[in-house]
């Protein structure tokens, strides 16, 4: 069996790499825990497990995937953030997860930004967040990152809400696109203190 060739994409702050064994135990501690109330869980440790072996798997299978998001300086993980595609998905979708505790500071901002980037530059044409509707954390993300409820879209299974992205021509050398980067490079700034509700 050949070894896939996973791409590794860097911004300024964080290195988004693929999925790892060694990257299991916070996958793990975040997905049998409150925070993936919004994605299914909490999941007992076989789901847990089941779930990562499929985060690695899609690479495999769909030739592209989640990325573990990583801090350039210290390789310490924050979350994930890519795409994902399983059976019965009626489109690509653009996700992203933080661990807790890493909310707040802007990464997954940073790295869905760059994950977009990246598939938009090898042929995407647009993309969807399925988003539960109680998650509203996810909801202003994906509003900042320009996407907007699609309720003609096709949902999962009825209950979730689509988000459907900016086209790369809706992105490219526009207000959002700078905007989105201005937002990225505040808080890379140390002295950078947002206010008021926790963004991811």
């Amino acid at each position: 069996m050949t070894e896939l060739a996973i791409p590794v994409l860097e911004t300024e702050r964080l290195v988004l790499r693929g999925p790892e064994p060694e990257d299991y135990p916070d996958f793990k501690a975040t997905f049998t825990s409150y925070r993936a109330r919004f994605m299914g869980g909490p999941l007992n440790a076989y789901e847990s497990w089941m779930l990562y072996a499929a985060e690695i798997g899609h690479w495999a299978i769909r030739g592209y995937g989640m990325w573990m998001i990583h801090d350039r300086k210290t390789d310490e993980t924050y979350g994930m953030a890519g795409a994902w595609k399983p059976a019965k998905w009626p489109e690509a979708e653009i996700a992203w997860v933080i661990w807790p505790g890493a909310e707040g500071r802007g990464y997954a901002l940073e790295a869905t930004h760059a994950a977009r980037a990246h598939y938009y530059k090898n042929g995407w044409d647009g993309a969807v967040s399925y988003i539960d509707p109680k998650n509203l954390a996810s909801i202003r993300l994906a509003e900042r990152l320009g996407a907007k409820r699609d309720k003609q879209a096709a949902t999962i299974d009825g209950s979730d809400s689509v988000f459907r992205h900016p086209s790369p021509a809706a992105l490219d050398n526009t207000q959002l696109s700078d905007g989105i980067e201005m937002e990225i490079r505040h808080y890379a700034d140390p002295l950078f203190k947002p206010e008021g509700w926790a963004l991811d």
